[in-house]
């Protein structure tokens, strides 16, 4: 009877299996999911604010729907995205202005409700050419090969999952518009967004829509290939025409929300690479390389004026644990001439922050990632002590 059953449920890549070839059929007639939970048990063991250990996690779940394969339009595509996070983490307690551990604090920091960040609609008019509009999230732009993830699949420390200088002008989850031109790899080459000023992550986003302003954001992605050895150039501008009074509570970012000289819009520009050195070549998509990012912003309105990181990762070159990935990273992030005054007087004296993060994601199982994770923190803060964090990530596929 045992042997029956596991004949008619195989194992899959995935915690809950195939759910007994269902999930299979779905995927065959236009309906994915890929659904985790990212466990978090990290701490401040020297320096900081506080020294702690704490424990928290963010649970993901992602449904991509092919519409023309369901009968409904011909390149239509849909993309659902319900996410929460819960327990505690020591994103404060370190001291930095850069969270350790960006993903434990969204969509909503302190929040532990389940809220919907994505209802896009994608409409392809040809193989490279599509528009999109929706709800959104723009956690996954700035891509690059070796330092993106959504901090749950790379690095951690927002420093390495996106260029943090453009956070004040781009909220994390809101309705938007735009069109996509695809490489011939499928990935995008250069994407345009129109989208409301101000983040809704917790609401549907109608009443609010454009109420404060208008925000956009551009970003050509160019393939490489210098070597012979595959790799891309990033360029990127954003722009938001809201009225800036305060920081804000921005759960990318660690600031307090104290009160601003007003400043009317901001922009941004940024730049990221990445560059392969070596591939495997039984498996392409498999290799390691360096990569490095820089950005500058209106300080006028943004804590951070420029941003500079540098670092290696990739898969493990060793037979066996070609799933495995590594990563290790710098960063330094400049502290606006206009906004750190105003900072010091709540905090004390400011300063630029740095950061290095060194990762080794281990796949204990398809559907199991092992993460442990070491950051040393300079904040920005020069009253608070260099803060050593370790700790362990752990991703379970659904």
């Amino acid at each position: 009877m045992a042997a029956s059953t596991a004949a008619t449920c195989p194992a899959a890549e995935t915690l809950s299996g195939d759910w007994c070839g269902n999930r299979d059929w779905l995927a065959r007639h236009g309906v994915t999911f890929d659904l985790d939970v990212a466990h978090f048990y990290q701490g401040v063991a020297s320096g900081g604010l506080n020294r702690t250990f704490k424990y928290g996690g963010h649970g993901d779940y992602l449904t991509n729907m092919d519409l023309g394969k369901l009968g409904v339009q011909e390149g239509l595509f849909l993309k659902l995205r319900a996410e929460h996070r819960f327990g505690e983490n020591i994103n404060r307690d370190t001291g930095a202005f850069l969270p350790a551990a960006v993903l434990a604090d969204l969509p909503i920091a302190e929040g532990e409700d389940l809220y919907l960040t994505n209802v896009l609609f994608t409409q392809m008019l040809s193989e490279r050419h599509g528009v999109f509009f929706g709800k959104l999230d723009t956690l996954d732009g700035d891509l690059n090969a070796f330092a993106h993830g959504r901090g749950k699949r790379q690095f951690l420390n927002v420093g390495f999952v996106a260029n943090p200088i453009a956070l004040r002008t781009i909220p994390y989850a809101t309705l938007g518009a735009g069109f996509v031109v695809l490489a011939d790899d499928g990935e995008p080459l250069f994407t345009y967004t129109l989208l409301n000023a101000t983040d809704t992550a917790d609401s549907d986003g109608f009443d609010e829509l454009f109420a404060e302003g208008v925000a956009m954001s551009a970003e050509l992605r160019l393939p490489t290939e210098f070597y012979g050895l595959p790799g891309h150039q990033l360029f990127a501008g954003t722009w938001n025409s809201r009225d800036y009074v305060s920081l804000g509570q921005d759960p990318r970012v660690v600031f307090p929300d104290i009160p601003i000289n007003e400043t009317n819009g901001s922009w941004s520009l940024y730049w990221n690479f990445d560059q392969y050195l070596a591939i495997d070549e039984s498996a392409p998509a498999r290799g390691w390389g360096v990569f490095g990012r820089a950005g500058v912003a209106d300080d006028d309105a943004n804590p951070l004026a420029w941003f500079l990181s540098f670092g290696l990762g990739g898969n493990n070159p060793m037979r066996g644990r070609g799933a495995d990935t590594f990563g290790a990273g710098w960063f330094v992030a400049g502290s606006s001439d206009q906004i750190g005054p105003i900072l010091q007087a709540a905090l004390g004296p400011i300063a630029d922050g740095h950061g290095v993060e060194v990762y080794y994601n281990w796949q204990a199982n398809p559907w199991l990632n092992v993460t442990p994770d070491l950051q040393v923190l300079v904040p920005g803060r020069e009253n608070v002590d260099t803060a050593l964090v370790l700790g362990v990530r752990a991703v379970m596929r659904l």
